[in-house]
């Protein structure tokens, strides 16, 4: 099953990181980077990470509401825009992120302030995230399967609601599917939506606090890079995913709440999912990994055609995994 797919990214989400072999040597050396995906490593005495898998839940509010069943209003799209709110107790007040939010902030280096300039599948992640985000606020919708039974990849995306989200990245997206006439598939939309994903995101992300903005030199060229500053934002994300998959685990898609399910299964697309395992034991690890596989092998077709199933998601994971 091929995960990753390459999609034509954009030259403005890659322009200087790719220029050149030259340039990419040079940072290698400089910079001491492994390929793509974080190293495991053995972590001896992780006893925050390893207790994920036993008493995890220990430290999340026991209200494990599931939006995935219902209405996908912006109401209970914004009670759920993390799932579960009340991870720390002693915050009361946990920054609202998108699910390309997320995403893009699983793959940024908390330092360093850039994601690695060998991941080719972010960008279309993100545009992923996008659609699902989308779908996840009842503004689009798939066409009908119709008696010739058409598979999630076929059926064409359709405008629901064109209001605005409040978002500029997902009202963007809306004109373009408004105008768009014949409307075009999931994945031709993820190809579609590429203008510089990355750092548009990176940007609403300083706005929102969890992220500054820094310039900083690369032998040949100056970058923008946007190093980490709330850490607690970060760590409730990297919490979360952990517990999805070990400690919070059902074993049933159905019963998953729909947007952690987005984020462990396009986190996954975009290449970011390991930043979120590296911390854990090597036992930890393995099962985390066994049950991300779960997801990724279920029948998409199937999951899309169940009561109260939301086929944007489906449609949107399937484009990733076929």
């Amino acid at each position: 099953m091929q995960v990753c797919r390459s999609y034509g990214l954009n030259v403005n989400d890659t322009k200087q990181m790719r220029s050149n072999v030259t340039k990419k040597a040079q940072l290698h050396r400089m910079m001491n980077r492994t390929d793509g995906l974080v190293q495991r490593r053995r972590v001896v005495n992780s006893s925050s990470s390893s207790s994920l898998g036993q008493d995890g839940s220990n430290d999340i509010g026991h209200n494990d509401k599931l939006s995935g069943h219902g209405t996908d209003t912006d109401c209970t799209m914004q009670k759920d825009l993390n799932s579960n709110p009340k991870i720390d107790d002693d915050s009361d007040k946990e920054t609202r992120l998108t699910l390309m939010e997320e995403v893009l902030l699983l793959g940024l280096k908390d330092k360093e302030g850039y994601t690695s300039f060998w991941n080719d599948c972010i960008s279309s992640g993100l545009r992923g995230c996008i659609l699902a985000e989308l779908g996840f606020r009842g503004r689009v919708e798939l066409e009908k399967a119709g008696m010739r039974k058409k598979g999630l990849l076929v059926r064409k995306l359709l405008l629901k609601n064109d209001a605005p989200t409040g978002d500029v990245l997902l009202d963007e997206a809306l004109k373009h599917l408004k105008k768009t006439d014949p409307p075009e598939t999931v994945p031709s939309w993820i190809e579609y939506l590429s203008e510089n994903v990355r750092e548009r995101l990176a940007k609403n992300l300083v706005e929102k606090g969890v992220l500054t903005t820094e310039k900083q030199n690369f032998l040949l060229f100056d970058m923008t890079t946007h190093p980490l500053t709330d850490n607690l934002a970060k760590s409730r994300l990297v919490k979360k995913i952990q517990e999805a998959v070990l400690s919070r685990w059902v074993n049933d898609a159905g019963r998953m709440d729909r947007r952690t399910l987005a984020l462990v299964i396009l986190a996954h697309a975009a290449d970011v999912l390991e930043n979120a395992f590296a911390p854990l034991s090597d036992d930890d690890y393995e099962v985390a990994m066994r049950r991300v596989r779960t997801l990724l092998d279920l029948d998409f077709e199937a999951e899309a055609a169940k009561p109260n199933a939301n086929p944007v998601l489906w449609a949107v994971f399937a484009a990733f995994t076929k």
